[in-house]
């Protein structure tokens, strides 16, 4: 009769023994697969939680920034490229430049498509005495922007309508001027398109009209003395890079940069991106310390359900060996030999350990599906892309993250249960074998 015949004879004896072992296995096995199932199953969720987060940071920075587009494009432009002879000490005491350049330098700047630069708008602009109201003011020509610089885009300085006339706050106010009225200006009539509220600036006492009537009144035909040109987010902070590629087109310019503006621009880009950025770091840091708070648990949850296991299952062998006291010693008396009696005894641990690792595996990953967060079931929006539902809103569609094992997790309960079991059983199991057989027969 072999070692395992009498193992499973024996078991069938003492099942309540038996299935108590195989059951404080199972536990040990189900603490270490669903701690690790768990962990898994937070990771993934972490992942699809993060990239939803990024998806719909992406989206919300795409609006942002379109809203901060609109709001910045109220400083208006911010370069100004001037003839190169012009002094920019007495372009700033004068609001003007005195120096000019041909017209035909915007349409050459706008057909070169440069990537620094867009919304390109000439103009000519002097102060000039207007006899017909006894006042001073800044005559500025303007023709708008040149279409292919801001092609599909609304442009930041309409142009004037021929025949007519735009007036800063302090002209129309103080003459009692208003829109639909007709002026002189310069033995010229203009009708009054536009008036301005107050601006607080120079704008206040500008009129603005039509490029080629300014050339005229004047007396400076195909000429202008500066263009305006809106930085390119591309280019806004790095105004040597707008130098160089302007300098390529039309050498004989300079070029000013408005810096208040510009950096008005490159900042509410940066606080966008950080906002972003922010959003989605904190989403990451939230998930690392729930994972961390669940590790600390797992961490001192597994290695005290081992220890429990390896306790019990001694207990229980124990209380087997001493039950069993009678039929060890005939066992030995009819000739079984002590190593036989250790293996018999073994035998058993071993079954335990097997059948615990098993179950432990299936009970394991079960509590990781049931106590797994739940994973938004991702659905396509409007623009066809996929978007998860918010953490805080779980929707109908919520299903449970499944769980997936460690494969050396895997490994580890398969062998380290029988071990764990046969260590626990190996004291009572050396008692038995060593045990005197007319001794024990006699207290029998």
């Amino acid at each position: 009769m072999t070692v395992w015949t009498l193992a499973s004879r024996e078991i069938r004896h003492r099942k309540l023994n038996f299935a108590l072992s195989v059951f404080a296995v199972v536990v040990a096995v189900a603490c270490l697969v669903g701690a690790d199932a768990l962990l898994r199953a937070h990771d993934r969720r972490t992942e699809s939680l993060v990239a939803a987060k990024e998806a719909q940071t992406k989206k919300e920075m795409a609006s942002l920034e379109e809203d901060y587009r609109k709001i910045t494009i109220g400083l208006g432009f911010n370069v100004m490229i001037l003839p190169k002879d012009q002094a920019l000490g007495d372009f700033y005491s004068d609001d003007f430049a005195a120096r000019t350049m041909p017209e035909s330098y915007v349409q050459k700047l706008g057909s070169a498509n440069l990537i620094t630069v867009q919304h390109v708008a000439p103009s000519l602009q002097q102060k000039v005495e207007w006899p017909e109201q006894h006042r001073t003011i800044l005559l500025v020509g303007t023709r708008g922007e040149i279409p292919s610089t801001a092609e599909g885009k609304k442009p930041i300085q309409p142009s004037v309508p021929a025949g007519s006339i735009v007036l800063g706050h302090e002209l129309h106010a103080n003459a009692g001027l208003k829109v639909g009225d007709t002026v002189e200006l310069k033995g010229r009539t203009f009708k009054i398109a536009k008036t301005f509220d107050p601006r607080g600036n120079k704008d206040d006492i500008t009129a603005w009209v039509p490029l080629k009537d300014a050339q005229e009144i004047l007396d400076k035909p195909g000429q202008i003395n500066g263009i305006l040109a809106l930085q390119c987010k591309c280019a806004w902070g790095d105004l040597p890079k707008v130098r160089e590629e302007i300098a390529k087109i039309l050498p004989d310019t300079q070029v000013i940069e408005f810096r208040s503006q510009a950096l008005a621009r490159a900042e509410s880009r940066k606080r966008a991106e950080r906002q972003a950025e922010q959003s989605v770091e904190d989403e990451k840091a939230i998930r690392a310390n729930l994972r961390h708070e669940r590790e600390s648990v797992a961490g001192l949850l597994t290695p005290l359900s081992m220890l429990g296991c390896g306790v019990w299952v001694g207990l229980l062998a124990w209380a087997n060996v001493r039950d069993r006291r009678g039929e060890i010693g005939i066992l030995r008396t009819l000739g079984l030999k002590a190593r036989q009696v250790l293996g018999l005894f073994l035998a058993r641990a071993v079954l335990i350990g097997c059948l615990g690792a098993a179950g432990g595996i299936v009970v394991g990953a079960g509590v990781g599906m049931l106590l797994a967060e739940p994973a938004q079931a991702e659905s396509p929006d409007a623009a066809g892309s996929a978007t998860s539902a918010p953490a805080t809103a779980p929707s109908a569609h919520a299903m449970p993250a499944l769980p997936s094992v460690d494969p050396s997790i895997l490994l580890a309960a398969v062998l380290l249960a029988p071990a764990l079991a046969v260590v626990a059983s190996w004291v009572p199991a050396l008692l038995a074998s060593r045990q005197d057989p007319a001794d024990t027969l006699r207290e029998a």
